[in-house]
């Protein structure tokens, strides 16, 4: 059960790593103009990758869930809120971040709505880390929680 419960909230703190950076580069990028803005997205190539870390996370999570729910309720329930808190980190993703990646091909394309666009990018990912942030707080509750 330790190892899952490690497992888990490892999980959830290296997701927590790419949310924190957007957060805390928001106040150095919404200044930025057009061309600066669009060369500093470059850095994010790769960071799809991050996608097998947050899928792990939720799995991991709702397996000390099912692990927990019989065992340890308390464990249980934090397991299962930080599953659920990434499902919705995700839903905000692919509300306001991922179509603005789609829209400028990944920060590649410029098109006339950019601002907009920028706004629902940073926003989004801030939104996130504020969410992500609550995930790794239920995962560690849930693995130092006893009922």
């Amino acid at each position: 059960m330790i190892f899952l419960k490690l497992l888990a909230l490892t999980l959830t703190a290296i997701i927590l790593v790419p949310s924190g950076a957007h957060l805390f580069e928001l106040p150095g990028k919404t200044g930025l103009d057009r061309e600066a803005y669009f060369i500093v997205q470059g850095i994010y190539n790769g960071w799809a990758l991050f996608a097998i870390p947050i899928f792990a996370a939720i799995l991991a999570n709702a397996a000390l869930f099912a692990a927990q729910r019989h065992r340890n309720c308390k464990s249980a329930f934090w397991a299962l809120t930080s599953s659920i808190l990434i499902m919705i980190s995700l839903a905000v993703f692919f509300t306001y971040v991922f179509p603005a990646n789609e829209a400028t091909v990944n920060w590649t394309i410029k098109p006339e709505n950019w601002e907009a666009l920028r706004e629902n990018w940073e926003y989004g990912h801030a939104a996130n880390a504020v969410i992500v942030f609550f995930a790794f707080i239920a995962s560690a509750l849930a693995a130092v929680c006893r009922d």
